[in-house]
């Protein structure tokens, strides 16, 4: 990286948090009560490195291949880390041991082989439940009524420990920005928490990405996934 690359993604850290700090504050919180996510998909270990630097301090992956190569060049040094994206049963064994919390467990099966890999490792591994909130069928995720059978079977699974929900709603559109979709969520984690599940802490609500992170927060979200805003557009292949 340049040294004004590196100013200028100091420059867009402290922009998204003073955004989530406004957006903290307008909803009667603070800003340490919202966790900043720092989503590094295609950022190579240089860029993570200077984002720590400049101020993140939890970083979220979405590609087993992408974040253990990361890993092992001690990428993520200073902060903690986080998987955030779609994950296949295979690849479970090359999280256990790196990543503080799986977000993105959206089946009762992937729930169950997490727990069966952490118990191998002697590891109790937090997770988020994802929840498909717009019922769209190229997501993965749970949908909300099969909720209570997922944790019904899950928190009995010592080497498991739900720490609340993630969800990716459709494409925010400009004028309500998923306000419909961020509403349901929460009440649906204001539900949870009220029926007091031994094993099942609902500690954090997972919802809001760049473009729309700010009403996630109004809405309750209390963590929140930003990339675009801190590492600019992602040079995605030409198809």
């Amino acid at each position: 990286m340049t040294q004004e690359e590196r100013i200028t993604l100091a420059e867009r850290i402290k922009d998204v948090q003073a955004r989530v700090a406004r957006a903290a504050v307008a909803s009667g919180r603070r800003a340490e009560d919202i966790t900043l996510v720092a989503a590094t998909k295609m950022n190579d270990a240089d860029r993570v490195r200077a984002a720590i630097e400049a101020g993140i301090r939890v970083c979220g992956e979405n590609r087993v291949q992408e974040l253990t190569d990361k890993y092992e060049q001690n990428a993520y040094a200073g902060a903690d880390l986080q998987f955030i994206g779609t994950l296949q049963s295979n690849k479970i064994k090359y999280l256990i041991g790196k990543v503080s919390l799986i977000q993105s467990v959206g089946s009762l099966k992937l729930g169950q082989a997490i727990a069966k890999e952490a118990a191998k490792k002697g590891i109790t591994q937090d997770i988020l439940l994802e929840v498909n909130i717009g019922r769209e069928q190229a997501k993965s995720g749970l949908m909300p009524e099969m909720l209570p059978e997922a944790l019904d079977q899950l928190r009995l699974l010592p080497a498991i420990r739900i720490r609340g929900l993630m969800a990716i709603p459709p494409i925010a559109d400009e004028t309500t920005k998923n306000l419909r979709y961020f509403n349901e969520m929460h009440q649906i984690f204001v539900d949870i928490l009220t029926k007091k599940y031994d094993n099942v802490n609902m500690d954090y609500l997972s919802m809001g990405m760049t473009n729309d992170f700010e009403t996630a927060i109004s809405c309750g979200s209390n963590m929140v996934r930003i990339g675009t805003a801190i590492f600019g557009a992602r040079p995605y292949p030409v198809p």
